[in-house]
């Protein structure tokens, strides 16, 4: 069974490829947070015409939607640079010199917490706790652990990755 409503939101973005996953859980008592990680997985992002149509297909009023969205760090509403660094603010972090940490980041990148460079390759978002206190001061790039992090190794990291790309 496909989507009932129309798959393309009104700016031309195209929802079909989440209609299989809602065929799946949108008669799922308890699932919006699974839709929502899945459509982020699909769209990268989710804008709020993908929210609507989210709300639509399953019933779920738009404000809870939002609500949820809106509640939980793991979610976007703006798209996000190929690399994400989650760079952990936690107290041990923060002991052990997380602010030094973003500075570098910030320096090198010229982005602050919430913003991608220009050529959209890196997004750099704070985190409350990244829960590995053992490798303080930590961040993860794209789900890879870094961790006892100085200045210089973070930008020795993210050289590395320029240089990769």
């Amino acid at each position: 069974m496909q989507c009932t409503s129309c798959c393309e939101g009104k700016t031309g973005q195209n929802f079909s490829l989440l209609a299989p996953v809602l065929d799946e859980y949108k008669e799922t008592k308890g699932s919006l947070i699974t839709i929502l990680q899945k459509a982020q997985e699909i769209y990268g992002y989710l804008p709020t015409e993908l929210l609507l149509h989210i709300a639509q297909e399953t019933g779920i009023k738009p404000a809870k939607v939002m609500g949820v969205v809106s509640f939980y760090t793991q979610f976007r509403r703006k798209p996000v640079g190929k690399h994400v660094i989650t760079l952990c603010q936690g107290t041990a972090c923060h002991v052990l010199g997380s602010a030094a940490i973003e500075r570098a980041i910030t320096e090198y990148l010229n982005i602050g917490d919430g913003e991608t460079t220009p050529d959209g390759m890196f997004t750099l978002m704070n985190a409350a706790c990244l829960g590995c206190c053992s490798l303080a001061p930590v961040m993860m790039i794209n789900n890879e652990t870094y961790g006892n992090l100085t200045a210089e190794s973070t930008k020795a990291i993210l050289t590395q990755i320029m240089e990769k790309e």
